[in-house]
């Protein structure tokens, strides 16, 4: 935790050495006065102004914490200086110790509707001092975590906000059909089954109890990829790094994973590997959702017993990776409008899937500060690249 700054207002520089040597030593009381201990003092930074003008103009040089203003100076005294400050916007949160020779409840009491939030009086107790100190700083820490939270708040807001409109239209028109196409597929075997079950025989209800299985595979998948999605929109909007963590790319487990996915397409034999090894700056989870989202697409975009080619290449502080398909192609315009619930030519080729895929791996390559591009060729092929960086110590010198 940063040093608490202390901005000390008095027109006597004498009163500043006073305040600083009766908050540089801490004396534990809370044991019997026989058995007080000296402790480190509190990480406290204390400023010094002579003048009320002096001390506004430098407010935002020594972004006080606190500040201890002496009533009564010459020219502007300290309970015009307080109301000057808590004027301020940028300002009002910073408590005000108001430190006087004024005794009487008037006195005291103008003190405090000018805004100040607390008063100590001369001559000064080194323990009253600390305590007080120490009390309107931890009510200045909380009200900055208060802050630093209804700001988070806000800005997930915005972000949801934005990431709804940017989604609107496209979620509308195929949300709704993604979601109720397993539902229904759930929905209606459950109720055959409960209709019909003492007419079927075991092999019958096994294949349909596998379509409600596929089915509801198939919802959980959307709504762990809607929930990613949002993760890591917000994670980009507060720059937020990613975990430091490194995956090592292998060529001989990567490809066991892929096929496995690509079995559940029966086209396991038209992935090709060409991979070169190396340790990359991405959580392994990550990576994981990113090539099996791109071989997803390519996948689902090309025709069985048409190759698939997955490779990786280090260059320079990158490895670079690309999935080559031979399948319907992407037109400029819609490489541009890559989205999340958008998808191209569906009144053409029917297809399941949100068209979120690939906005995924574009937010995955972004967080992690790589590159993303695709090269393709309108029904012909694609190529979709990515470029993740390197781990340091696969870095060359």
């Amino acid at each position: 935790m940063k040093n608490k700054n202390i901005l000390i207002i008095d027109d006597e520089p004498e009163s500043f050495e006073v305040i600083e040597t009766l908050l540089s030593i801490h004396v534990d009381t809370r044991s019997s006065p026989e058995e007080n201990t000296v402790q480190e003092p509190p990480d406290y930074q204390l400023y010094y102004a002579a003048n009320g003008q002096e001390a506004i103009a430098s407010l935002d040089t020594f972004q006080p914490d606190l500040i201890l203003l002496d009533v009564m100076m010459p020219g502007i005294d300290g309970i015009e200086i307080c109301r000057q400050i808590k004027a301020m916007p940028k300002w009002q949160a910073v408590p005000i110790i108001m430190v006087t020779a004024l005794n009487t409840k008037l006195d005291l009491a103008k003190c405090l509707t000018t805004g100040a939030d607390d008063f100590i009086s001369k001559p000064i107790s080194a323990v009253e001092l600390r305590a007080r100190v120490q009390s309107m700083l931890r009510n200045k820490q909380q009200y900055d975590d208060i802050q630093a939270l209804s700001n988070l708040q806000k800005e997930t807001i915005n972000i949801l906000e934005n990431t709804l409109s940017e989604l609107q239209g496209n979620l509308a028109s195929n949300l709704a059909h993604e979601l109720n196409t397993p539902l229904h597929g759930i929905l209606g075997t459950i109720s055959f089954l409960s209709n019909h079950l003492e007419n079927l025989d075991n092999s019958n209800v096994r294949e349909m109890l596998d379509l409600v299985g596929r089915s509801a595979q198939r919802l959980e998948s959307l709504t762990k990829k809607f929930r990613l999605y949002l993760e890591l929109e917000i994670s980009a909007s507060q720059k937020k790094p990613l975990a430091e963590a490194q995956t090592y790319v292998s060529s001989s487990t990567l490809p066991v994973d892929l096929k496995a996915h690509a079995e559940t397409f029966e086209r396991s034999n038209d992935l090709i590997f060409m991979l070169e090894e190396a340790t990359i700056s991405l959580p392994k989870n990550y990576l994981s959702i990113l090539l099996q989202e791109l071989v997803d697409n390519a996948l689902k975009f090309s025709a069985p017993e048409t190759p698939i080619t997955l490779k990786s290449q280090i260059v320079g502080e990158m490895l670079n990776f690309s999935v080559h398909d031979l399948g319907r192609g992407m037109t400029p315009e819609q490489i541009v409008s890559v989205g999340p619930f958008m998808q191209f030519e569906r009144n053409i080729y029917e297809q399941q899937g949100t068209g979120m895929g690939l906005k995924l791996v574009k937010e995955i390559v972004a967080i992690a500060g790589g590159q993303f591009w695709i090269n393709s060729i309108y029904e012909q092929e694609t190529t979709v690249n990515v470029a993740l960086p390197l781990s340091k110590h696969d870095q060359t010198p």
